[in-house]
C-alpha cells in the first residue's frame, strides 16, 4: 500500500511539475486548467471534481471503483495543489524546459509506481477500459478519443496547449513501460515461478 500512495503523490507533484513549466499540459491537466480559469476552485481541487465526476460515468458502464481509484482522486487533489505550492511560478525559458523534461520522466516514474502496485485504475483509466468494453472498440481508439475530447474541452476553456502536450504525449508512455518492471507487484507464486502463472 505505500507503494500505491508513493506512487500517486509524484504523479500529482509531477503535474504540478509540468503546470509550472508553463509549455503546454497532458490533455486531463489542460481541462483542469481551462476550468480553473472560469472557477474559485484550485486546480488540485478540480482535479480531484473532475475524478468524481468521471466517476459517476462509470455507472453505466457497470465499472466498480475499488480502494485505489478513491485514493487517486484524493491523493492526485492534495499532492498536485501542494506542488503548485512549493515551485515558483514566473520561470526563465532554461529553468521551464528543466521543468518539463523532469515533469514529464518523474510522471512515467509515478505512472509505473501507483499501477505497479496493483490497487486498481483511477478514474480516468476505468473510463478508458469501461469505454472499451462497453464499445467493442479499441483500447488505443477509445483513449485517443477521451483524450482528444478532453484537450479541445480544456483548450476553449483557456487551458495550456504547446509543445510540452506533444512531447508529454510521445513521452509518458515510454517512460512508464520503462520503469515498469521495476515497481510491479508481483505474488509469492509469481516470484518463485509458478508454472501455472507462466
Amino acid at each position: 500500500m505505500p507503494q500505491l500512495f508513493i506512487g500517486l503523490a509524484l504523479y500529482g507533484f509531477s503535474i504540478a511539475v509540468l503546470v509550472r513549466a508553463s509549455l503546454g499540459l497532458s490533455p486531463w491537466s489542460v481541462l483542469n486548467e481551462g476550468l480553473e480559469k472560469h472557477t474559485f476552485l484550485s486546480f488540485g481541487t478540480l482535479t480531484g471534481v473532475v475524478g468524481v465526476v468521471v466517476l459517476l460515468l462509470w455507472i453505466p458502464l457497470r465499472q466498480r471503483p475499488t480502494f485505489g481509484t478513491g485514493a487517486n482522486i484524493v491523493v492526485l487533489a492534495c499532492s498536485s495543489d501542494l506542488g503548485l505550492r512549493l515551485i515558483p511560478q514566473h520561470l526563465g525559458l532554461l529553468a521551464r524546459i528543466g521543468l518539463l523534461a523532469g515533469g514529464i520522466l518523474l510522471n512515467g516514474l509515478s505512472v509505473a509506481v501507483y499501477v505497479g502496485a496493483r490497487f486498481g485504475p483511477g478514474p480516468r483509466d476505468g473510463l478508458m477500459t469501461g469505454a472499451t468494453a462497453a464499445t467493442g472498440r479499441s483500447l488505443r481508439l477509445v483513449r485517443t478519443l477521451i483524450e482528444i475530447t478532453m484537450l479541445a474541452v480544456g483548450w476553449l476553456l483557456g487551458g495550456s496547449v504547446g509543445v510540452g502536450t506533444v512531447l508529454y504525449a510521445l513521452a509518458v508512455g515510454p517512460t512508464a513501460q520503462f520503469f515498469m518492471p521495476w515497481f510491479a507487484y508481483r505474488s509469492t507464486a509469481e516470484r518463485m515461478g509458478d508454472p501455472a502463472l507462466s
